[in-house]
């Protein structure tokens, strides 16, 4: 991690300066006397982490914290306990550490920022995951060749046999498929398995008439066992 430190004692930011020497991954890129500079650094360059401390000159460690947009992983060190319950009010904030520090309870500060910067790699590789998969679209294998649907303009999905056949608002296709394969990979908002043979779209629905529902000018048998789902999806007045 890429850390600066930012306290206006000298002997304070060596002492951290020797700390952090005892951890292969953390990498001083500067240390400051005051808040002013440590700005001027952060609106040119990025940190993982800061070690801040609170009372300095003019510019008091949480003002310096009020005035970052996007603030890195903080790790507060000071002489003075009582702010420790205020602290804890920025997300920021990793830890409070209380001078004289010492090396075990450094470590633990370290381990926290560690997990928490792992814990935002996994979220964020989660989120792009998500972010890159298309929502709206289908691919169908059809002759060798990968044909695209859009999601929302299918209207009903019918098995038949070792094939389903995919309606749509534009055209239909038949696919080598099992309905339960295609089920999965439908939003389950709009889709609904109403028959062991059949998945509608509950929005395309046109009318609902004892066991059966027409879609288009399709008329689709509604199992007993489905239709209290079913009747749970609509808006009814």
């Amino acid at each position: 991690m890429n850390c600066i430190i930012i306290d206006d004692e000298e002997t304070a930011r060596a002492i951290l300066v020797q700390l952090c020497s005892q951890f292969e991954n953390l990498n001083i890129q500067a240390e400051f006397p005051n808040a002013i500079q440590a700005i001027k650094y952060l609106n040119q360059n990025s940190v993982d982490l800061i070690f801040l401390d609170i009372h300095m000159p003019d510019f008091t460690g949480f003002d310096f914290i009020q005035t970052l947009k996007n603030p890195p992983k903080i790790i507060l060190t000071t002489s003075d306990p009582k702010f420790a319950i205020e602290a804890f009010e920025y997300n920021c904030i990793v830890d409070y550490l209380v001078k004289p520090i010492e090396l075990p309870r450094f470590e633990k500060a370290i381990a926290k920022a560690e997990s928490m910067s792992l814990r935002k790699a996994e979220d964020d590789a989660s989120s792009e995951k998500v972010d890159a998969l298309p929502e709206n679209d289908l691919y169908v294998n059809i002759d060798r060749r990968l044909i695209k649907i859009d999601i929302p303009t299918i209207y009903l999905i019918e098995a038949k046999g070792d094939y389903i056949n995919i309606k749509t608002e534009s055209q239909n296709y038949t696919v080598h498929s099992t309905l339960k394969k295609i089920e999965e990979k439908l939003p389950t908002d709009i889709f609904l398995k109403v028959h062991r043979s059949y998945v509608i779209n509950v929005k395309k629905i046109v009318d609902i008439e004892d066991n059966s529902v027409l879609i288009k000018k399709d008329v689709i048998p509604v199992s007993r066992s489905n239709r209290p789902e079913l009747m749970n999806r609509l808006n009814l007045l």
